[in-house]
């Protein structure tokens, strides 16, 4: 541990990024199959030891519990749009492990990474400075306009349900409508809050991040064997790497639906880590749910077992 207070973590992530990139280049397993994780969890440690170097605390290191507590909130909402693919179809899994005991496991360490990522990555920005001075003209918010809202992203969330080829792209905006206005008004960190205040720095660098973290998504995922395929309607055939060109506009919107989720979730609450409420207290629900929807997951979106 003593190494990791010193910012070490920094050379271990960095290791093992050169590591699993080689281990894949020469074809080594299970890091093949399994690369996704293995990778994503290097850049997680790797940008948490930067951040560290950086300003001098960091989320594993000096909020250790905080980032724990992140992963099954990671994967929880994850799954929920894994819930709406079931119903739009827009991407599938092939090459992934023909045992439960690894897949449902691998499963969870993978889904695990993605608000880590968006986090980690969106902190590194603020420790490097970008856009904290930027300003813009402080927004009045209206209490007229937080029905409208509500209703727009229940519509967002509704309408690609019931005609999936024309809505689908909404899945990556409606929570960001219909949890702002109840994030504003229980004065948890809320985007309409910093348009009140005139502050950019989320708004910025959460979209940056969300199109970092997606361009990385998209660069593992093609090199590896267990990854997904995208069926994404009318967007065209030209892609970057299994991505249609378009669909990239995406990420940006996404880390800011994470955002509010969390932000809804009470995560970001100024509330000390040992009073900060753990989810793994819910486990019986968050079994339940991982279960019905890992099942699910296997039955309607994977289309072949490595």
């Amino acid at each position: 541990m003593a190494i990791l207070k010193k910012g070490g973590h920094l050379w271990i992530g960095l290791i093992s990024l050169l590591f699993f990139q080689t281990a894949l280049f020469l074809q080594i397993e299970p890091i093949v199959t399994y690369f996704y994780s293995f990778i994503w969890w290097a850049y997680i440690v790797t940008v948490d030891g930067l951040i560290y170097r950086i300003q001098g605390h960091s989320l594993i290191i000096n909020r250790t519990r905080q980032f724990f507590q992140l992963l099954p909130w990671s994967v929880c909402i994850w799954l929920i749009f894994e819930g709406f693919n079931l119903i739009l179809k827009n991407w599938y899994y092939i090459g992934v492990p023909k045992s439960i005991f690894l897949r449902w496991p691998g499963y969870f360490v993978a889904y695990g990474t993605v608000l880590p990522a968006l986090f980690e990555t969106k902190e590194l920005l603020a420790a490097l400075g970008l856009f904290k001075k930027d300003r813009l003209r402080p927004v009045q918010i209206r209490p007229g306009w937080f029905r409208p809202l509500i209703v727009i992203g229940s519509l967002c969330l509704i309408l690609p349900l019931m005609a999936p080829p024309f809505f689908f792209p909404l899945v990556w905006l409606g929570f960001i409508f219909l949890l702002e206005p109840f994030n504003y008004q229980t004065h948890r960190p809320s985007l309409l809050k910093d348009l009140e205040q005139g502050k950019l720095e989320n708004l910025l660098q959460l979209p940056l991040a969300g199109m970092i973290c997606g361009l990385l998504w998209e660069f593992w995922n093609y090199w590896a064997t267990a990854k997904w395929v995208y069926t994404v309607p009318w967007v065209g055939e030209l892609k970057l790497f299994e991505m249609p060109i378009l669909g990239f506009f995406g990420f940006p919107p996404f880390a800011v639906e994470c955002f509010v989720i969390v932000a809804f979730l009470g995560f970001f609450e100024g509330r000390t880590e040992k009073q900060r409420r753990s989810p793994w207290g819910f486990w019986p629900l968050w079994l339940f749910f991982y279960l019905v929807m890992f099942s699910a997951i296997d039955i309607y979106t994977v289309r072949s077992f490595g």
